[in-house]
């Protein structure tokens, strides 16, 4: 459970809430900011204290009466942590492309943070493992045929350790800690699978376009998962294990 919100990230919020330029009473402001009358009263007197070109009082209510610019990259405490993390889970993974990217990106978000003495390092580093490693040349081709929808063609090593050779239709990338799956549509199958990544032999690109056709579609994937999450882990069809 999140603890109660900064009052920086309040003051904040409250901002962006005024600048559509109608007027709020306390009470609004409060409940949609999960704290007491009092508090917002507080927050106000701050605001306008600090010059922001605010009007209102305790019983009517709240108005920006001139509209004000605010960069469009300031950061909540909360957003900057979520960035943070989602950084360092990139940087973690097995595509060397990305991870490249996510150090660059931390490094800019270290250069304009605030010095915090008490803050965990922002230097990343890469889990390494026979997981990572084999899935590793694979995401790139794997990435561009998810975005330009181009079939793929597979060799894979199954649950048994037969190897096999798919026609997919890749729809999403997953990443489990450790382990990469590929959520897609098998065309020999005539059905959803998730394939792991370090079980995949061998990737080919096809050049196909695979069409949109109802059922087979990212948000199909999306739906059985949902449907999947009711049943025991032996009936589902879409097992992280691979198919």
């Amino acid at each position: 459970m999140l603890g109660p919100m900064r009052r920086t990230d309040r003051l904040f919020d409250l901002i962006q809430i005024l600048r559509d330029g109608r007027l709020h009473r306390a009470s609004e402001l409060a409940a949609r900011l999960e704290v007491s009358v009092r508090t917002i009263w507080r927050d106000m007197a701050t605001l306008m204290a600090s010059g922001l070109p605010v009007e209102g009082e305790r019983g009517v209510g709240y108005i920006l009466r001139a509209p004000i610019t605010l960069p469009p990259m300031i950061l909540t405490s909360e957003e900057m942590e979520a960035l943070r993390l989602g950084v360092r889970l990139v940087a973690e993974g097995a595509d060397p492309g990305l991870g490249r990217a996510a150090r660059g990106l931390a490094a800019k978000i270290a250069a304009v943070m605030p010095a915090a003495p008490t803050a965990e390092p922002d230097d990343l580093f890469v889990f390494t493992g026979d997981e990572t490693t084999r899935a590793a040349p694979h995401l790139p081709t794997i990435r561009h045929a998810i975005r330009a929808r181009q079939r793929l063609s597979i060799s894979y090593i199954d649950v048994t350790g037969g190897e096999t050779h798919r026609d997919i239709r890749p729809l999403q990338l997953e990443f489990w800690g450790r382990v990469w799956t590929l959520a897609a549509w098998c065309e020999a199958r005539g059905d959803f699978r998730s394939f792991r990544l370090d079980r995949i032999v061998a990737v080919q690109d096809t050049g196909e376009v695979f069409p949109r056709e109802p059922g087979r579609e990212l948000e199909d994937y999306r739906a059985r998962i949902a449907a999947d999450a009711t049943l025991s882990p032996e009936t589902r069809s879409t097992d992280p294990a691979g198919s």
